[in-house]
């Protein structure tokens, strides 16, 4: 049985990391850390946890050695703790985006500061299974993805060869992905019936996107009216020639690079409700449903396709991925503890 912690405990990230790790067979929860609410129960924090757990959040300096160390804190903070957190567990799993970006560059363009560790970046493998898992099978140092990167790398990743001009991704986001210590433009009154658009240009997952995939997307974020759910609507001109129909030739693609993967449903279907990703279905579940639709530039009349992708972004787009990472290294099936499917209706 392994002795894990989260740092971070009171976040919502944090929160669904105890979450699953509460139910998870082969881990248990020694520790979740709170400088605001140290010494207060978990379940004032996640009143969802109420009879699960008796756990109370402690200082971060007073954590002890475990085995895997959850790290769902500010950016920034891991690479200046690291030195020291590193210490504690043979494997850190960083829910931040502190060690995603390979290029220390690239992380000064997206975040507007200079990364203070860059000779620890190459220690960390970019967590995303479905492009890395045989480097997560060894790794100790794990980078969690975006939320919104997570389905637009995975929606972009079929067709990245076939890619002939400017891709640009359109995605929406709930409100639980500001945090729960988000400032006053998201409190109720200001958030509910909106939709805002984040950062219109340079959003900082768009680099994750090219890092990942190689296409220099451009990327718009705009939240709604949801607490979770990420979902991306990214237009690609493709090139496409022979006798095989465009859609068969990307439905192929679709399937045959997500066929034998345990967390990513590819949908799309001509027809019904659900005939295309919806993150609504996907809520409290580690599945990233992928989908399509072919056809024409109605402009040039050039082939493009519109790839589709839904998930909940603080299970497969934050805790659940980190779990997933964290049983490929140590050998258990990727689904232990990640079997929960989403509810319907919701």
């Amino acid at each position: 049985m392994l002795r894990v912690a989260v740092v971070g405990g009171s976040g919502y990230i944090g929160g669904e990391l105890v979450r699953l790790l509460l139910d998870h067979p082969r881990v248990r929860v020694v520790a979740a850390t709170s400088t605001r609410r140290s010494g207060r129960r978990l379940d004032g924090a996640h009143p969802n946890l109420r009879g699960r757990t008796d756990l109370r959040f402690t200082e971060v300096d007073r954590l002890s050695d475990v085995d895997v160390l959850f790290v769902a804190a500010r950016h920034g903070t891991l690479m200046e703790r690291m030195a020291g957190w590193g210490q504690l567990a043979k494997q850190v799993i960083d829910l931040s985006a502190d060690f995603r970006l390979r290029d220390p560059q690239q992380w000064h363009d997206h975040y507007g500061t200079e990364h203070t560790a860059p000779w620890m970046l190459p220690e960390f493998v970019y967590g995303l299974p479905e492009l890395h898992r045989e480097e997560l099978r060894d790794a100790d140092r794990v980078a969690v993805p975006g939320c919104t990167a997570t389905a637009a790398i995975l929606a972009l990743h079929p067709v990245r060869h076939l890619v002939a001009g400017p891709v640009t991704i359109d995605a929406r986001t709930g409100s639980s992905g500001s945090g729960a210590s988000a400032g006053p433009e998201n409190l109720h009154a200001e958030r509910s019936r909106a939709m805002r658009v984040f950062a219109p240009v340079r959003h900082r997952h768009q680099a994750e996107v090219l890092q990942e995939t190689g296409i220099p997307a451009r990327m718009t974020v705009t939240g709604v009216e949801a607490v979770r759910g990420v979902q991306v609507v990214c237009r690609v001109p493709v090139r496409h020639t022979g006798d095989v129909p465009l859609e068969r030739t990307i439905r192929d693609a679709f399937t045959t690079a997500y066929r034998d993967e345990p967390f990513v449903r590819v949908v799309a279907m001509s027809r019904g409700t659900y005939r295309l990703p919806e993150p609504k279905i996907l809520l409290g579940s580690n599945y990233c449903d992928v989908g399509f639709a072919a056809g024409t530039d109605p402009a040039t009349g050039a082939p493009e396709v519109v790839c589709v992708a839904a998930l909940d972004n603080l299970v497969k787009g934050g805790a659940g991925n980190a779990v997933q990472g964290m049983n490929l290294r140590h050998g258990w099936p990727e689904r232990t503890g990640l079997e929960f499917p989403g509810l319907h209706p919701v």
